[in-house]
């Protein structure tokens, strides 16, 4: 008798399924930003507390499109001056808009697995080397966060999140859009 190939593949993509999960599970995402803040560290950058908001929101965002998976669970709010998770800001609110001084916590990176550490690393290359200023900009020319500020003034403070499945349809669309030329 043979193995029936469709169930086979069935099965293997379940079981490889499984063990990603299990292997790239998500993390927090102050794991995510100590991890950017090493980065920096290293590379000699400036990052801030809104730089690390943009990083972290298109550390997700690419992670949703590439991984197919969220990197972490909280969720990213439409603030005044981009995307920005809540928890992160509370952390690195007493920098202000002031450079992050600090070494990182080495045992939250640790936490990181490497299929999403292989990610963050492209997420620092691509966005790592522009300022939180010109990354706010680049937040604000985009449909995710204009879609979830909708009918707000631009000062008005807000709490409306950034949907996941919005992040996805846009970037997938991005990416779908560059790989096509």
């Amino acid at each position: 008798m043979f193995l029936d190939s469709g169930k086979l593949a069935k099965k293997f993509a379940i079981v490889l399924y499984t063990y990603y999960m299990k292997v790239a599970k998500t993390v927090s995402a102050s794991s995510i930003a100590e991890f950017f803040i090493q980065k920096a560290n290293l590379s000699g950058k400036v990052i801030t507390n809104k730089k690390i908001q943009k990083l972290v929101y298109y550390a997700q965002a690419w992670s949703l499109v590439v991984n197919k998976k969220p990197l972490f669970k909280e969720k990213i709010e439409a603030w005044v001056h981009g995307p920005a998770i809540k928890s992160v800001y509370a952390k690195y609110k007493e920098f202000g808009f002031n450079p992050i001084k600090k070494e990182p916590d080495i045992e939250l990176i640790n936490k990181i697995s490497d299929i999403d550490k292989n990610l963050l690393e492209q997420v620092w290359k691509l966005y790592g080397k522009y300022d939180s200023s010109y990354l706010e900009m680049l937040t604000h020319s985009e449909a995710p966060w204009q879609d979830a500020r909708a009918g707000l003034e631009a000062s008005e403070n807000s709490e409306q999140e950034i949907t996941r499945k919005s992040m996805m349809d846009f970037y997938t669309r991005k990416m779908e859009e560059a790989t096509a030329k």
